[in-house]
């Protein structure tokens, strides 16, 4: 997958069997989340990205056989109906499982977390997987699904790195064979620092994503210094992320990009 000033628009399937707020059948999720993904298809986004958010609180690293056999059922569903780029993240930092649904499924990239530079996440300790990870993909021949890594990731605590730059952080990534490196907010639905983001631009020459916070009326804000956007809660019913993907919210948001574009 390319990135060229790619919108990743998100869907976030509804909370999966096993997990707290569980309440819905498969087949329902994979209903909603086809629903979702066929709305932002149609408006144009360049991929979508599917992830289990609902599943709060998250387990650190390792999710149950479950939580990857749904989403696995919900990306084949998703990748024999939408055309476009498909992506996948597993909460919280399951790389190894998000990579072992996109090959089965057919995607193309995967969202990693706790790449470099071990963190406190919400879920307790993190440490860094990169070498792991990149031995796993090798050996499932799952070399064609890229993985974009954040680095300095939100509702994290960087204190033990906080000497470490995020321009350190990020080419410390791209020398671990990222394929792209994400930066966001401190949480969700919070933009970056523009200062941090030109920060990381200038000191890689892989893609950098956005992670967080983007919406129609900020995005020219951040146009000319990455090469792709990962928007979620913006495009839902309300700008929260809990809630539906809204087409007119969509069609609104990629209008906007159509003429920075020109």
């Amino acid at each position: 997958m390319e990135l060229n000033k790619t919108i990743i628009g998100m869907v976030h399937v509804g909370a999966l069997p096993g997990t707290p707020r569980n309440d819905r059948s498969l087949a329902q999720m994979i209903a909603d989340a086809l629903a979702d993904a066929q709305v932002l298809q149609e408006e144009g986004v360049g991929a979508i990205m599917i992830e289990n958010m609902h599943d709060r609180p998250y387990l650190n690293r390792e999710v149950g056989p479950e939580i990857v056999a749904s989403m696995t059922a919900i990306a084949c569903a998703l990748r024999s109906l939408i055309k476009i780029p498909l992506g996948i993240q597993i909460l919280a930092g399951a790389n190894k499982a998000a990579l072992a649904v996109a090959l089965a499924a057919g995607f193309d990239f995967i969202r990693a977390e706790g790449f470099v530079f071990g963190h406190l996440a919400d879920e307790g300790m993190m440490n860094s997987d990169a070498g792991e990870l990149l031995r796993y993909r090798k050996h499932i021949g799952a070399e064609r699904v890229k993985i974009f890594t954040d680095i300095k990731k939100k509702h994290s605590s960087h204190a033990v790195s906080a000497d470490v730059s995020i321009a350190e952080t990020a080419k410390a990534a791209g020398f671990f064979l990222s394929d792209g490196v994400i930066v966001t907010g401190s949480s969700t639905g919070e933009k970056p620092s523009l200062k941090e983001l030109k920060e990381v631009r200038r000191s890689v020459k892989i893609p950098v994503l956005i992670g967080s916070g983007i919406d129609a009326g900020n995005i020219h804000e951040y146009w000319s210094w990455a090469d792709g956007f990962i928007v979620g809660s913006s495009l839902k019913k309300d700008g929260n992320w809990e809630n539906k993907v809204e087409r007119e919210r969509v069609k609104h948001f990629i209008k906007t990009i159509n003429q920075l574009s020109k």
